[in-house]
This record gives C-alpha cells, structure tokens and sequence, in this order.
C-alpha cells in the first residue's frame, strides 16, 4: 500500500485541508496527528464567548466526529511529533513509532509567546492558546478576583472585556505607550482604551513588568516604576510564535515561519505548510507575509489541497481579522504596517467609523468599528491594487 498523506497539527487549517482534499479529488489515504486530545476546534472563540461560559466544548468543533469517518481520516490525537524525516519521508512520534508519508501537510500552528520576566512559571499565571488553558483560566476566575492582564493586544483586550462581564477586577498594563500600538492608528488606540475603562478596566500604559510576586502562587506583578499590583490571577498576553520547531531542526527554510510558495510548498520536496505557522509571498504588499487568522487557515488550506492535487493556484489573499470587545466590533482588512498617513469617516463618538491607512496615496488598510459596510468595500477595493513589486521565491 502506498503510504498516505499526513497533516501534522489539528487546528482550522488541517480541518479546511481534509474537506478540501475530498473536494478537489484526492483519494488518498489521510492521518491526523494532533497533540492535543480534541478533534479541531475553533480558537477565536476562546478569548470570547468559550471563556464567558457562553459556548458549549462541543460547539467549538469545527466538524462533528461524522465527518472524519466520512472522510476516511485516521485521527491521532494527543499525540506527540518528536522528529521530521524528510529523507526518510516519515514522521517520528514520541512513542519512538514512525508514521510513513507520500506528502506530509504542516499545520502546527503558533503558541503563546512565554512571558520573559522573574516569576511567569507561578501558579496562577496562564495564557489562552488552548481549551485547556481556558478551562484552566476558568477554574481561578471568581467574581471579584483580581487580574492583572500583561500586554494590550486583542488577545489581552478581548480577555478584559469577558473577565470584566465575569465579575472579576481588571488591571491591564501594557509595555507600549499605547493600546494595539503594533496594529492600529492611535484613534483606534484611544477608542478601545475608553471602551475598556468605560466599563471598569484600569489601563496602565507605558509601563514594563519587571517581575511576577510570590512563593508558590502568584501574588502580583511589580511594576518597572517599582509599583505593585496586588493580583489573584495574572494572564500573560504578550502575542505567539509560530510552532516552527520541528520544520527548522528538518533542514526546511524559514522566515518568520516556514517559509512557502504561492501554492504551499516548502523547501522540500511534497512537504506543504499551511495557516498561521506559514509565511508566504504577497504581491499585494510586496513582500513576505505571515496571518494569524481563521480566514487565513481555511483559504491557504483550500489552496494546498488544490496544489497537492495537481490544480493550477496562486495564493495571494487580502488579509482580514476581527475582534469582539462587549458590543463592539472591530474589524481589519489589509496590513498596515508602513502606513504614512490616516483618513477617519463616521463617528467615534457613537462607536460606529472607520480608518483608512495610506501609504502615501495608496490604500493599505482599514479598521471598522461596528462598520460592517466599510470592511466589505475595503475588502474589495483591496483585491484590485496598483501592481506591486514581486517578493523573491522560495
């Protein structure tokens, strides 16, 4: 028998790869090694509405257990990638077994960047990367605890807002002088810092953690002014890396990920890399890019599948993303990194506008808040841009 396709990671990407796969044709077998003991599921909702109790487990399933089986998919879940064998076309798992492969489909995904200071390995310090982590968060989350939340990106904003409508008292500090100051203008900064202290959350920006306090558990977190924060829990929101480990010690390029081509490819022949673990070519911005996104997930994973089975494909998306803050959302098309200039329409007051960001004269990006209409003809007008210069191969 000939050995099958092997996708390594069990998140959106792999999912989206094994509907896709059926679609376009492939007939294969195909295995699913994921190391954690959950069919896919979805993540956006575990910083929302699973960690507001207001999602079942199961709903996160992106498909029901009837589909693998549909599928003809062999799942191995909670199970462990220990080594890449490319040579070898294998996969070697941590139980020392080796998982042969015709073509071998990376999904691995990021993981929550470790907060680098004294004390981050104390109970009571969590992330959210995961449904463990949520359930772990959850279980220390008593109305009226106090949380300290490290880093004032989405992850750490959406996180405030659910921690806020749990009950619990939220101090977020944040290292750059503003809120999003990686990721948003300075209007969409001061609109979200309102937002969060409107509803109860104390903001300290421009302010370094210098340590973690306590014996076994957590007590608080010292400011780098010498201030201490007195906290019960504390969530370390500081962003992710990509979980490019495995490719890196297999010999396979990198560049801010595993580095692919416009079809997926990486550096080794019948080796694919997909979703958030993936850099890959943008003609739209000229240069290498690496999503965090859902919509990234399942768009590189159709285009793999229609790779893999000799369709003809050219990935180059106009990146999207969106966040959940109480009743507000902001959504994002394009990346506006470079932007030099800013143009604002609609009313900041009401919570209903949008920012576009230019590159000189060139729209690059736009943020909406409770602006649907404003994302959708950004999303198009981004898909039609003046040609760019082309970013080198793989």
């Amino acid at each position: 028998m000939s050995a099958p396709l092997v996708i390594v990671g069990a998140g959106q990407a792999a999912a989206q790869a094994i509907a896709s796969l059926r679609t376009e044709g492939f007939s294969g077998d195909i295995v699913l090694l994921g190391d954690e003991p959950y069919l896919p599921y979805q993540r956006p909702p575990l910083s929302k509405a699973y960690l507001g109790d207001e999602l079942s487990e199961d709903r996160l399933e992106l498909k029901a257990p009837k589909f693998y089986t549909d599928s003809a998919v062999a799942l191995r879940l909670g199970t462990r990638v220990a080594r890449l064998d490319l040579a070898g076309k294998a996969v070697e798992l941590e139980d020392g077994t080796r998982q042969p492969y015709a073509t071998l489909l990376l999904a691995t995904g990021t993981r929550a960047r470790d907060l680098p200071v004294p004390g981050a390995t104390l109970a009571g310090v969590h992330s959210i990367r995961s449904i463990d982590d949520v359930k772990r968060f959850r279980a220390e989350a008593r109305p009226g605890a106090r949380l300290v939340i490290i880093g004032g990106g989405y992850i750490g904003l959406e996180v405030a807002a659910k921690a806020n409508k749990l009950g619990l008292d939220v101090t977020l500090v944040e290292g750059q002088p503003r809120l999003l100051a990686r990721v948003a203008c300075a209007t969409i900064s001061a609109f979200a810092r309102d937002l969060q202290e409107g509803h109860g959350v104390s903001i300290l920006t421009g302010m370094g953690v210098a340590r973690l306090t306590g014996s076994d558990r957590v007590t608080g977190v010292e400011l780098t002014d010498g201030r201490h924060l007195p906290a019960d829990i504390v969530l370390s929101a500081v962003g992710a890396l990509p979980n490019a480990e495995l490719a890196a010690e297999a010999g396979l390029a990198l560049d801010n990920g595993i580095k692919v081509d416009a079809q997926a490819r990486a550096s080794a022949p019948d080796v694919y890399a997909i979703g958030d673990v993936a850099s890959f070519p943008s003609t739209l911005y000229g240069r290498r890019v690496r999503l965090e996104s859902v919509q990234n997930a399942i768009d590189q994973a159709k285009a793999a599948a229609k790779a893999i089975t000799g369709g003809a494909v050219t990935y180059d998306p106009v990146p999207w993303f969106w966040s959940d803050q109480y009743d507000v959302k902001l959504q994002i098309a394009g990346l506006l990194d470079g932007f030099t200039r800013t143009e604002c329409e609609g009313d900041v007051a009401a919570g209903r506008f949008c920012v576009r960001y230019f590159d000189r004269d060139r729209l690059i990006a736009v943020c909406s808040i409770n602006d649907p209409k404003s994302h959708m003809l950004a999303r198009r007008a981004l898909a039609a841009p003046a040609p760019q210069a082309t970013p080198s191969p793989v």
